[in-house]
């Protein structure tokens, strides 16, 4: 849209437009004599950026869009899955114009990808697409969402089932831990603050000791250790931020580490926070020593326990939402609906049975 502003130099017309990085940006000129002479100006200019925006390809806007508001702003191991779908888009979409998307060559995409392809990837393709799409409304290059109802297709065989200890198997792999301690090692240390907190990987191997409140039995969670560019930063979201009530059993566990490291509680004796590889590989070994055959088990898994213990334990969903550091109670059951549908099961059984001391009169 144009705008014009009458000076004592002559007409002024200010134009809003795309240009070429799908940033969005204004031109203004000055000295028309006329305001036809700026409308002029600016019809010009309106008709030259819609020819350039009817010739820009889909994926490479989905370039554009994801270079200009998600690189640098988002973490790199994140940024990675969006040059992941980049690749993807171009994939399948080599020569597809932007302006010439519609919900039929979308959905079409979705069904034929999706065929080959697991519900985590086709979730992360279409969040993605979403978001790019929304983007392109807003800067007027296109007239409808073509994402809009568009029903999601995946391969069920592609898509593992997470795998969860049960409350046996969490008690067994605790002893197992408990009974292998060695501060010099704290890789089976951050496995056990996973079991009795939920908390990440990343947000664990950030810990600090001031972090850690012995005396109202809580651990403050307010930064995450980045693998990837080795420093502390932000963590996930703001709701991330929270403080997590904890057992004393937990907290008298971690105060064997407090020699290594005056800052970090993790830090082991070469006073370095033990990779990834390294406290998967502890998680592993002490599976095995459990006897436990769990083949999609890792690290992240534990947070999936801790939210079966708590729902076993009947803890209220919301709780374990703000625990977890979700934002909101859809995330929550999104993420865990296979947990809740098998709690929701036992519950539903044990409403049977309370209503039938109504009958048994």
């Amino acid at each position: 849209m144009a705008s014009y502003i009458k000076r004592k130099s002559g007409w002024q017309v200010r134009f809003s437009r795309v240009d070429e990085h799908g940033k969005l940006v204004q031109v203004s000129k000055s000295g028309f004599a006329t305001k036809d002479a700026a409308k002029k100006f600016a019809a010009e200019l309106e008709l030259a950026a819609n020819i350039r925006n009817e010739d820009k390809l889909f994926a490479d806007y989905f370039t554009e869009w994801h270079k200009t508001y998600k690189q640098g702003k988002v973490a790199p191991s994140t940024y990675r899955k969006y040059l992941h779908v980049d690749k993807v888009l171009h994939t399948y979409f080599p020569a597809e114009k932007l302006a010439d998307m519609t919900r039929q060559k979308y959905q079409l995409f979705i069904n034929e990808f999706g065929a080959t392809h697991s519900k985590e990837l086709m979730s992360q393709i279409n969040i993605y697409v979403r978001s790019c799409v929304k983007s392109a409304l807003y800067d007027e290059l296109l007239k409808k969402d073509f994402t809009e109802r568009v029903e999601l297709s995946f391969n069920r065989q592609k898509t593992k089932n997470v795998d969860y200890l049960n409350v046996s198997e969490i008690k067994q792999l605790i002893q197992v831990l408990t009974d292998g301690l060695n501060p010099k090692y704290t890789s089976k240390y951050m496995i056990l603050t996973a079991i009795y907190t939920g908390m990440r990987l990343g947000e664990i191997a950030g810990l600090t000791w001031k972090d850690i409140d012995f005396m109202h039995q809580t651990i403050s969670v307010n930064k995450s250790y980045s693998y990837v560019q080795g420093e502390l930063k932000e963590p996930k979201n703001r709701s991330s931020k929270r403080a997590i009530a904890v057992n004393q059993g937990l907290l008298s566990v971690l105060k064997q580490l407090r020699g290594h490291s005056s800052v970090m509680v993790f830090a082991n004796e070469q006073n370095t926070i033990p990779t990834s590889n390294a406290v998967n590989k502890a998680l592993r070994v002490a599976l095995a020593q459990c006897n436990l055959d769990k083949a999609n088990y890792h690290f992240h898994s534990l947070r999936h326990s801790h939210v079966a213990f708590l729902l076993y334990q009947g803890i209220d969903l919301y709780a374990i939402s703000k625990r977890l550091g979700h934002a909101d109670l859809t995330t929550t059951m999104k993420k865990y609906a296979y947990l809740i549908q098998e709690y929701e099961a036992s519950q539903n059984k044990q409403i049977a049975n309370k209503l039938q001391i109504l009958h048994d009169f």
